[in-house]
């Protein structure tokens, strides 16, 4: 009997070539599944939530698996530790649930947030998890533009180009900076996100902040539709995959 299971994911992305499988570099998704290989002596392949960038970090990635019978030798319980035994420092299974065999990580999601953090100190405690911009900017600026990104818009000006993406509508319902000492955090909530669209978002706000942009800029530019005219896009190592909404609550952490 085939049972699947839903994992709840912590990494940090610093060495690693991003989520998903690839030719050209080491994945989270490819060290997990190594893992679960190892453990139940059959291959395994994982299904995940959100595909993040190299150099993106995670404390609420989702992913699932279907494992073949055997897999009742392990008790649910013990599963993560079963899993952290076999990978990287940097990566932990934080936890395993059984889900229904319709459940899928990626199309049974409703939401997703990110918080992009961005440092206001130069300390050396925050250079692999936050971004320094250097120059000055408003605060207050800052949050104006985040207030533009509220709704739903095609966000085809603010993402990167991704032959695979037919669609570029996304509807975002939180977009909001919080302080927390010399740290600022950005909070991105949304049923979909497109390639790139996060940083995206924080660099053209970061332009925004700098006064080289008013909000009324930001609503031509979405409208416009044309990604040469975006700003920067912000280094990847302030960006972290928070956490996945689905109809019912998966996990107890």
């Amino acid at each position: 009997m085939m049972q699947r299971i839903a994992l709840l994911i912590e990494y940090d992305g610093a060495r690693y070539a991003g989520w998903q499988r690839q030719h050209n570099g080491v994945t989270v998704q490819q060290r997990v599944e190594e893992a679960l290989t190892k453990t139940y002596g059959h291959t395994c392949v994982i299904h995940g939530a959100g595909r993040t960038d190299a150099g993106v970090h995670a404390s609420g990635q989702v992913a699932h698996v279907q494992l073949q019978e055997q897999a009742h030798n392990i008790p649910l319980e013990k599963l993560p530790l079963a899993l952290n035994t076999r990978l990287p420092f940097d990566i932990r299974i934080r936890e395993a649930q059984h889900v229904h065999d319709e459940f899928h990580a990626r199309f049974s999601a409703i939401w997703r947030e990110y918080i992009y953090t961005i440092t206001t100190s130069d300390s050396v405690f925050h250079r692999h998890y936050a971004w320094d911009p250097e120059l000055p900017f408003s605060v207050d600026r800052l949050r104006e533009a985040m207030d533009v990104m509220v709704g739903e818009h095609d966000f085809t000006a603010i993402s990167k180009h991704n032959p695979s993406t037919k669609s570029y509508l996304c509807k975002v319902d939180t977009c909001s900076v919080s302080s927390h000492g010399s740290l600022l955090h950005i909070r991105i909530r949304a049923n979909r996100f497109v390639y790139g669209m996060c940083r995206a978002i924080v660099g053209v706000a970061m332009s925004a902040a700098r006064g080289r942009l008013g909000p009324d800029d930001l609503r031509e530019l979405l409208a416009t539709k044309q990604r040469q005219k975006a700003p920067i896009i912000v280094p990847a190592h302030g960006l972290n995959l928070q956490a996945i909404g689905y109809e019912s609550e998966i996990f107890t952490q």
